[in-house]
């Protein structure tokens, strides 16, 4: 079987060599994206991986008469002419998870850097030279209520964090999972109950149109006075003007961002590390502009919650794997 990978890095590439030496394959690598503007050699593969950046419409897979299966190095596909592919008999295959406890781990450090003011004693001693601790009073974790809105796969593993920190856990899910939270040691509760108990609450859910601006001016100050907002999940879940509001007025004691709303809706979180942000200058002017950014209580990251050298080689692992099952006949991870 020959398969073809576009839109690879070197060290992609060499890892990806040394994994799939055991498979009898013909492996060929490029950097280039794939779509109906480029004519590839090796036409005559039966399999093909891509990433987001690739269009894979009916006039690209007219390219590749031979073509059996498709896996991408992502979790959405939306890139692919699913229907197209379906029609065709071509399997696809997808990365469904790969950053959860990437992204746990990076909720917890923003939250630690604001319950205790990390980042405000380093600068105040890279800027100042100054080693006081007046004004750096921070708070403990334990016996604090975390509130979680979404006990999917990044949510459960918030969840066995916080436990470790020896808080008190309730969650918000649409679709609860008791026997899961009998097991976790955690309760489910509404989701106005949830604002309202939550010293610290944390989003790990997916941007839909039913999460959109999920916390707004209408419900944010149903929060507990004080309350630490942490969101790693996509910027439009929470209405900026009513965070920066209740920010300034002192209602909420804290936010730890890694994504903003002007981000918008991303498609795949390797693609801020592979091709940047798409809209890079409006945003950092939007930033400029926003009171968020001058905030003392606010810690903000560059939707960088995902990036870390593991969770991209998991990313490689399960294409591997999913290589490995079609060969074997067994196709996993498809769509």
């Amino acid at each position: 079987m020959g398969i073809l990978f576009f839109e690879t890095e070197s060290w992609e590439e060499n890892y990806l060599r040394s994994k799939l030496g055991v498979i009898a394959a013909q492996v060929f690598f490029t950097h280039e994206k794939l779509n109906s503007d480029h004519s590839f050699e090796n036409r005559s593969v039966e399999a093909i991986s891509v990433f987001v950046g690739s269009q894979v419409d009916k006039t690209v897979l007219d390219q590749f008469p031979e073509l059996k299966f498709l896996t991408t190095r992502s979790t959405g596909y939306d890139h692919i002419d699913l229907e197209e592919c379906h029609r065709r008999n071509i399997i696809v295959a997808t990365v469904p998870t790969y950053g959860e406890n990437t992204v746990a781990e990076h909720a917890f450090g923003l939250l630690l850097s604001l319950s205790h003011k990390i980042y405000e004693g380093f600068n105040r001693i890279r800027e100042t030279g100054t080693f006081s601790c007046e004004g750096l009073q921070g708070f403990d974790l334990k016996g604090k209520t975390l509130g979680v809105v979404g006990t999917g796969h990044i949510g459960r593993h918030v969840i066995r964090m916080a436990k470790g920190f020896e808080m008190e856990v309730i969650a918000y899910d649409p679709k609860p999972d008791q026997q899961y939270a009998a097991e976790a040691g955690f309760h489910y509760v509404s989701f106005s109950d949830l604002l309202s108990l939550s010293d610290v609450l944390t989003i790990h859910v997916p941007y839909i149109q039913a999460t959109h601006h999920l916390i707004n001016k209408g419900n944010i100050y149903t929060m507990k006075k004080g309350a630490v907002l942490i969101n790693t999940s996509r910027g439009p879940i929470v209405e900026t003007e009513a965070l920066v509001e209740a920010l300034t007025k002192g209602h909420l004691g804290g936010a730890g961002l890694d994504v903003l709303e002007e981000e918008g809706a991303a498609r795949d979180e390797r693609a801020f590390a592979l091709y940047g942000h798409p809209s890079e200058a409006a945003l950092k002017t939007a930033l400029q502009n926003h009171v968020l950014f001058d905030l003392p209580n606010v810690i903000i990251t560059p939707h960088n919650a995902f990036n870390t050298r593991e969770a991209l080689q998991r990313i490689l692992d399960t294409t591997i794997e999913n290589i490995k099952a079609f060969q074997s006949g067994m196709p996993k991870n498809t769509v």
